[in-house]
């Protein structure tokens, strides 16, 4: 299982939101690469990127940082945050991004997403948000009402390479992994899966190990190594 650090973005700053909702960020550095050669530094294979701005505002807001935090690491950078048009991914790429995260556009441009995987094979990903059990959208603002299981058989079909599963009302929260969201999600899920929201403790990434399904990758780890909870070099040790 991956031990992959995040580092979200906003107004150029390495921040934490509190259950996605804007206006709840906490500040934990003013240079993003910096962070991205810490998370280095403690064994991180894989860096997780979001653009907070680009989510919110539909476009990305923080493209410079995300460059120098390329520029700083050999590390392989996966991003998401606003990405919905095919000239966005390809910016990415071209600086180094290894895997793009798609969001919101994955369910409302179903033929964007269906061209750059074709195109981009291996390197696309989509992240899967749930807020009350539904699919959040734009930025965690608006949910969608639609099948969870079909909707994933869809994206495989249409060659998406892996899922980032949020958690949303966990993310930020330090409250623990809702192992049995994880459950369930994976249980409908024919993709790999990548999983995120809440993990505060190496006993949270315990539990989602224990879940013990083939197609989960990965575990995304935000405020528990920023407060000092989990320390990574621990987790890569244990988990990965």
């Amino acid at each position: 299982m991956l031990i992959i650090p995040a580092i979200d973005l906003k107004n150029g700053n390495c921040v934490r939101l509190l259950r996605g909702e804007e206006g709840t960020e906490t500040v934990f550095s003013d240079s993003p690469p910096d962070t991205a050669k810490k998370w280095e530094s403690g064994g991180a294979e894989w860096i997780h990127v979001v653009d907070l701005d680009g989510a919110f505002r539909g476009d990305p807001g923080n493209f410079e940082a995300v460059r120098q935090v390329v520029r700083s690491v050999s590390s392989n950078i996966q991003v998401g945050g606003g990405i919905r048009n095919t000239a966005t991914v390809e910016r990415y790429l071209e600086i180094g991004i290894k895997r793009v995260i798609i969001g919101t556009s994955a369910f409302t441009d179903r033929k964007f997403l269906e061209n750059i995987c074709g195109r981009f094979p291996g390197r696309i990903a989509v992240g899967v948000d749930t807020k009350g059990g539904k699919i959040a959208l734009r930025g965690w603002k608006e949910t969608i009402d639609t099948s969870v299981e079909r909707t994933m058989l869809e994206f495989r079909d249409m060659g998406v390479s892996l899922v980032i599963h949020t958690n949303v009302d966990r993310d930020g929260t330090m409250e623990g992994t809702d192992t049995a969201s994880v459950r369930d999600f994976l249980s409908v899920c024919p993709l790999p899966v990548i999983v995120s929201g809440g993990i505060a403790s190496l006993d949270d990434l315990e539990k989602i190990q224990s879940v013990g399904d083939a197609n989960l990758v990965g575990a995304i780890l935000g405020k528990s190594l920023y407060s000092g909870s989990v320390d990574l070099e621990d987790a890569i040790r244990r988990f990965q």
